[in-house]
C-alpha cells in the first residue's frame, strides 16, 4: 500500500496535477486497488479533517492579515521599521525584513507577508537602484518569518494534529524568528555594502506608498511613532491576551480581526467598505485552498495510519540509529527537501503524523520539534519549484522566478545554518516556553 500511495501521488505532481488532487487522487487508487474499504469513506474522512474548532484560528488570522493589509497596518509598519534602520548600507532591504517581523505577527502567514510588504517595499527599491532580482529576493527571504513569528497558522495546524500546546508552540517561534531575521538583516547589509546600494533613499512620507518619490527632507520621529502606534499595538493586543490567558489562540483571531476592522476604518481611514469585500474576497479564497489541502492530506494521512505505515517509518529509522542528534539530522534533509516540492499546509498535515511518532519514541520534546518543523518548511518557501514566495515576489516585482531564486542563494544558506544552529541547541526554542509556561 505504501508504496503504491506515495508512487501514485508522485506521478500526479510530474504531471503538475496540484498537491490537494495529487493527494486525493492517490487515495482513491489505493482504496480502490488495495483495500475493500468502500470509496465514500473518503468524502467522510475529507469532511472529518476539517471539522475542526481550533482551524477558526487559522482562517481569522487569513482574514486579519488582509483586513490590515488593506486598512494600512502594514504602510505603518514600514514607515516605523524606516526610523530605526533606513540610514546604514542596504537599509531599504533591512527595512523590509524588519517590517516583514512586525507583520508576521500580525498576519501569521508567509505569503501574505510576501505580498504585503512587497508590495510597499519592492517599487522603492527598484526606484533607489537596488537590483529588482535582489529586491525580490529580500521581500521572498523575509516572507518566511511570517511562519515562525507568533501567531502561525502552520503552527495551529501543527499543534491541532498533535495535540501539543498552541501557545508554548507560539512562544518557542519567538527566539528562533528573530534569530533569522536578524540574520537575514546580516546578509542584505553585507550584500548591500559590497554593491553600493544607498543608505536612505526614502522618508517617512515616501516609504510606505506604493508610489516611489524623491526624499526631500527628514522624517518627523515623533510623528511617524505616533502614526504607527495602532499599528504596533496590534501584535501586543493580540500576543499579550493569548501569553496572559485572557483569550484562546482562536478567540484572539476574531479580535485581531475587529482591531484590524476598527483601526483601519476609524483611525487611519483607509479600510473603505471595497476594501472590506476585497480583503474577505482574498481571505475566502485562501482559506478555501488551505482548507481543502487540510481536507485532502487528511485522507492520506488516515491511509497512512491505517496501514501502519508510521510505526514501520519508526523501525526503520530507529533501526538505523537512536541516536536523536543523528535522526534529526535525518528529518531535516527529510523536510528540505519536502519543503522544495510541498506546500507548508499540505507537508505539515502530510509529514506530521509520520514523523512525530518517530521523536516521541526518541524523547524529543515535541514543541521543539514542531518549531523545527516549521523552520525547515519556511525555508522551502524559497527554494524552487514550489517556493511560494518566490511566485508572489515575482508577481509583484515582474522578476523571473528562477532570477530570484538565484539571488535568493546567500539568504538560503544562511537560513539552512541557523537551523543546524537550532537543531542542536535546542535551547534557543524551550527556552521561553518553559520559563512562561511552567
Amino acid at each position: 500500500m505504501s508504496g503504491l500511495l506515495f508512487a501514485s501521488f508522485a506521478a500526479l505532481l510530474c504531471l503538475s496535477v496540484p498537491i490537494a488532487l495529487s493527494l486525493v487522487g492517490a487515495s482513491l487508487l489505493g482504496l480502490a486497488l488495495k483495500t475493500p474499504i468502500p470509496l465514500f469513506i473518503v468524502p467522510q474522512r475529507m469532511v472529518g479533517g476539517i471539522n475542526s474548532f481550533p482551524l477558526l484560528a487559522l482562517i481569522f488570522f487569513i482574514l486579519a492579515g488582509n483586513i490590515m493589509t488593506e486598512g494600512g497596518v502594514s504602510k505603518k509598519l514600514v514607515t516605523f521599521a524606516n526610523l530605526f534602520v533606513g540610514k546604514v548600507a542596504g537599509g531599504l532591504a533591512i527595512v523590509s525584513t524588519l517590517a516583514a517581523m512586525f507583520f508576521g505577527a500580525i498576519s501569521g502567514s508567509s505569503a501574505a507577508t510576501t505580498a504585503a510588504i512587497g508590495a510597499i517595499m519592492i517599487p522603492h527599491m527598484k526606484d533607489a537602484g537596488y537590483r529588482p532580482s535582489f529586491s525580490a529576493a529580500v521581500i521572498a527571504s523575509s516572507g518566511l518569518l511570517g511562519l515562525l513569528i507568533s501567531p502561525s497558522g502552520t503552527m495551529i495546524l501543527y499543534a491541532i494534529i498533535t495535540d501539543v500546546s498552541i501557545l508554548k508552540l507560539f512562544v518557542g517561534g519567538i527566539v528562533p524568528g528573530i534569530f533569522l531575521g536578524i540574520s537575514l538583516m546580516v546578509v542584505e547589509y553585507g550584500i548591500s555594502k559590497k554593491r553600493g546600494y544607498r543608505t536612505e533613499t526614502a522618508t517617512q512620507e515616501t516609504v510606505g506608498t506604493t508610489e516611489p518619490k524623491s526624499a526631500a527632507a527628514p522624517p518627523d520621529k515623533g510623528k511617524a511613532f505616533r502614526d504607527s502606534l495602532f499599528a504596533l499595538l496590534s501584535p501586543v493586543i493580540i500576543l499579550g491576551g493569548i501569553y496572559s490567558g485572557i483569550f484562546t489562540p482562536t478567540e484572539a483571531a476574531g479580535i485581531a480581526v475587529l482591531y484590524g476592522l476598527l483601526v483601519g476604518r476609524f483611525v487611519y481611514r483607509e479600510l473603505s467598505w471595497s476594501r472590506i469585500v476585497s480583503a474577505c474576497y482574498k481571505s475566502a479564497l485562501s482559506g478555501a485552498v488551505v482548507m481543502f489541502l487540510i481536507a485532502a492530506a487528511s485522507i492520506f494521512a488516515w491511509l497512512l495510519a491505517t496501514n501502519q505505515i508510521p510505526q514501520q517509518f519508526v523501525s526503520a529509522v530507529t533501526s538505523f540509529s537512536r541516536n536523536p542528534k543523528t535522526v534529526l539530522l535525518l528529518v531535516n534533509i527529510t523536510l528540505l527537501i519536502a519543503g522544495t516540492f510541498l506546500d507548508n499546509v499540505a507537508a505539515i498535515t502530510l509529514l506530521t503524523p509520520i514523523l512525530y511518532p518517530l521523536i516521541v519514541s526518541l524523547g524529543i520534546d515535541p514543541v521543539f520539534f514542531g518549531v523545527l518543523m516549521i523552520t525547515n518548511l519556511a525555508i522551502g518557501q524559497v527554494t524552487p519549484p514550489v517556493g511560494m514566495n518566490l511566485f508572489v515576489a515575482a508577481n509583484i516585482s515582474g522578476v523571473p522566478v528562477e532570477h530570484i531564486a538565484r539571488e535568493a542563494i546567500p539568504f538560503v544558506l544562511v537560513l539552512v545554518a541557523e537551523l543546524m544552529v537550532l537543531t542542536y541547541v535546542p535551547e534557543l526554542i524551550t527556552f521561553l516556553p518553559n520559563l512562561l509556561l511552567k
